[in-house]
């Protein structure tokens, strides 16, 4: 700040007359009497000498503005009081000589203090008048605004606005202080910035956008008079309202006159601005997350609201970091993807609209960096108006007939994100990724053969007469979605086809409590107390692998991010960069990442996951694909998964490229024990929300291809398979067992030249991985037409559509 030149003699003079007139001007408004004894004046001489020389000034609370990542499209603001700071150099000088035409004609002669103007006050007031004079300059204004906001008690705010002689004298005497530390523009700089100017602007650049929608700086003759005769009573002048618009227009035209006494302009333009006819926007700057750019974008606004309220660097405390967030004036590039969220709210809308009980829930993150690029889920985000509510009674047989409403069309739920009791959703076998890297880790690898039965009896202990056990036992006994998906499986044929009873098998070789590790290293959490137990003490949770765990479309895309990213955990994120008001960047929003899976192991996962949404590597062995058509919609490498839960209660797709991981689920969020099914790839299911959404955003995008894994988490330790052909099916088992393999008979006979009952060969044959599964080919005595070669393909073909029947678990 710079401070200015001062008379000492003068500065003397004044503290001594201020002293004797300010007692008396106030006492004068209130006692009259008392005012002309003398007694007034000789108090104030007494009591200026004592006060406070010094402001503390806080800054007012600042608008905080939500920007998309392009750094250009208005997301959201929010704010306790609406406003901006400006400098004084972007305030129309027409503006700026309102103000002092307005408030203070004397502005650039006096000290702070306006002798004359005291001593006129001092007249008005004894004389029996009607109305009162104060002699407020626009400093002492400022002063007793900066008091307010510098407040830290209720009564200090009381104290700063309150008519009394000591508030009086406090004013002058800081007034004083302020203009011999600040030059004349800086205090009317800062009293443009602080005062109020109605309808929930706060300085001048709230107040040019509310009523006329535009900057400071663009204000003409008439706009600012009107501004600046509002301060003296906003409410009065409101020109928003049919009392207040004649009031205002009057009030205008005085400034307009008044701006022609102190020179600012001719009488003429004076003239021509008062025939202008008064036009105002009234247009509030929007608040908060119900008020976003976009109704829709509402979910991910909620999204960024909710990360910032656990941020310990924005405050101790969740009311001290709304306060930071809502007065602070940041600016906040978030990490929104205009692109991928505006084609992520097509896609949930598209055949479901609003009113269905059935949520379309997606959420979209960038590998390699945590940013969430994209919340949509098909519902507005809104408040249900209690006395005129939209929602329709809740899908929960217990709750409608509590006349309990649910939450469409309208909701603020975290449905997408979680949070605030909303613990996620069952995601079916998309959970068979954790198992799959967790054997991965312990050295399985991905050639890893298991003959899956068509049912799995299980070491898992559950509740006896449970439907998913034994008959007669307490032993966990999974099935498959279809008979024909039982066979010799490797992890890619099993992950492609999601073979149930491969998955379980595989979990309990490597534990289970190894599998929820691998999921919790990928991200997922357990909301629910119920799955936490579970969790806590996992050995004997035998159906993870199937989804039975609660998640979000968040988890699990950056879960499935995770892996795309070669192993790399980023922590999700919904800002990019926080510049405070100086502009000056704040770390809390850079990435949050650290290597969590080995990039060997993660590749190795990926492999495997290209083959359900219908791609391969060079490396990868897929057979059938669950949802075989994602790779020729997207139009890029993709990897992914699908899951179902029983009776079709929720349906899960995760498909990512490189760039972009979208997971989506379907479900009813009111009633999880719903009787309506959850589709698939139909126009209303789930999988056309994910698959297009996922198109959208690569637009435009660069195609990358996943790098395949090498070396021995691909084939592991290969070993020659003995050739058994045209022995007894004894003495091929014995010599396969003697050779380190796991062998199995195959049910149905094979062609072949060899006596009818032995081995008519292998599958594989020549070699196979160590302990691997080996399937003894048993002859049927008879040749096959036209050759000698043994026959039946070790996993069944596809069933027509190229992707099988969907799985469940």
């Amino acid at each position: 700040m710079r401070k200015r030149d001062h008379n000492v003699l003068t500065n003397a003079a004044s503290l001594l007359i201020c002293g004797l007139l300010a007692g008396v001007v106030v006492a004068a408004a209130a006692f009259p009497a008392v005012a002309m004894s003398g007694l007034a004046a000789k108090a104030g001489a007494e009591t200026f000498g004592a006060l406070p020389k010094e402001l503390t000034v806080a800054r007012a609370p600042q608008i905080t503005y939500l920007v998309a990542s392009d750094g250009k499209t208005p997301l959201a603001t929010m704010y306790d009081e609406n406003r901006r700071d400006v400098k004084l150099k972007d305030v129309s000088p027409y503006m700026q000589k309102a103000i002092i035409a307005a408030e203070d004609h004397n502005f650039y002669k006096h000290n702070g203090v306006d002798l004359n103007g005291v001593a006129r006050a001092f007249v008005n007031n004894s004389s029996g008048a009607n109305s009162r004079q104060g002699a407020s300059t626009l400093t002492m204004q400022y002063v007793r605004l900066a008091i307010s906001y510098s407040a830290t008690h209720p009564a200090d705010v009381v104290a700063a606005t309150e008519d009394t002689s000591a508030r009086k004298l406090r004013e002058m005497s800081l007034a004083l202080q302020v203009d011999k530390e600040f030059s004349k523009d800086e205090i009317l700089e800062r009293y443009l910035n602080i005062a109020a100017f109605g309808n929930g602007a706060y300085g001048i650049y709230a107040a040019s956008q509310t009523y006329f929608g535009k900057p400071p700086s663009k204000l003409d003759i008439q706009e600012s008079a009107l501004l600046a005769g509002m301060v003296k009573a906003p409410t009065a002048f409101d020109p928003t309202t049919k009392a207040g618009y004649p009031e205002a227009v009057g009030r205008r035209d005085y400034v307009i006159d008044n701006m022609v006494q102190i020179g600012a302009i001719t009488k003429e333009q004076a003239d021509e601005a008062k025939k202008i006819e008064l036009v105002v926007k009234d247009k509030r700057a929007p608040n908060g997350c119900v008020q976003a750019n976009k109704q829709s974008w509402g979910f991910f606004c909620d999204y960024f609201y909710r990360w910032w309220m656990q941020q310990e660097t924005f405050g101790a405390t969740s009311y001290d970091r709304e306060r930071r967030l809502k007065s602070g004036g940041y600016t906040i590039k978030t990490t929104l993807d205009v692109q991928a969220q505006d084609g992520a709210d097509r896609a949930v809308r598209n055949h479901l609209g609003v009113n269905s009980k059935a949520a379309r829930m997606v959420a979209v993150v960038e590998p390699g960096t945590g940013r969430v690029r994209a919340v949509a889920v098909n519902r507005n985000y809104k408040l249900d108006d209690r006395e005129h509510p939209q929602n329709k009674v809740s899908s929960d047989p217990k709750k409608a007939k509590k006349g309990i409403r649910g939450t469409y069309p309208n909701t603020v739920n975290p449905l997408v994100t979680g949070g605030g009791g909303a613990n996620g959703y069952q995601a079916g076998s998309t959970f068979k990724i954790f198992t799959l890297v967790a054997a991965l880790e312990k050295g399985l690898p991905l050639s890893y053969t298991i003959n899956a039965q068509p049912q799995f009896k299980s070491e898992y202990i559950i509740k006896q007469g449970s439907k998913a056990a034994c008959p007669g036992t307490h032993f966990y006994c999974p099935v498959n979605a279809s008979k024909s998906m039982a066979g010799v499986h490797n992890m890619w044929s099993a992950f492609g086809f999601s073979v149930n009873t491969y998955f379980i098998p595989l979990q309990q070789q490597v534990g289970a409590e190894n599998v929820v590790k691998a999921a919790e290293k990928l991200g997922i959490t357990f909301r629910s107390p119920d799955d936490a137990t579970l969790a806590a003490d996992a050995h004997q949770w035998g159906a993870f692998s199937l989804g039975v765990s609660q998640t979000t479309p968040l988890e699990l895309a950056n879960a499935y991010a995770t892996l795309a990213a070669d192993g790399k955990y980023c922590e999700p994120i919904p800002v990019e960069e926080i510049r405070g008001p100086d502009g000056d960047k704040l770390a809390v929003a850079n990435p949050r990442c650290e290597q969590r899976i080995s990039t060997q192991v993660a590749r190795a996962a990926v492999d495997a996951a290209r083959c359900p949404v219908g791609d391969r590597s060079a490396t990868s062995k897929c057979k059938t694909a669950t949802a075989g058509n994602v790779r020729g919609i997207v139009k890029a490498p993709v990897a992914g998964k699908s899951g179902t839960t029983d009776s079709d209660k929720t349906s899960a797709l995760v498909a990512m490229t490189k760039q972009y991981a979208v997971a989506g689920i379907m479900a009813d969020p009111d009633w999880p024990q719903t009787n309506q099914k959850m589709g698939h790839d139909v126009a209303n299911g789930i999988n056309p929300a994910v698959y297009e959404t996922l198109r959208d955003a690569m637009k435009g995008k660069e195609r990358i291809e996943f790098t395949p894994p090498s070396g021995k988490i691909i084939e592991g330790d290969q070993r020659s398979i003995p050739d058994v052909k045209c022995q007894s099916i004894d003495a091929a088992k014995s010599r396969l067992r003697g050779a380190g393999f796991d062998p199995v008979v195959a049910t149905n006979p094979s062609p072949s030249s060899c006596p009818a009952g032995t081995a008519a060969g292998t599958s594989p044959d020549g070699r196979t991985i160590k302990g691997g599964v080996v399937m003894i080919e048993v002859s049927s005595g008879q040749p096959k037409p036209g050759g000698a070669g043994i026959g039946g393909p070790v996993v069944p073909p596809p069933n027509g559509n190229g992707r099988g029947p969907r799985p469940r678990g």
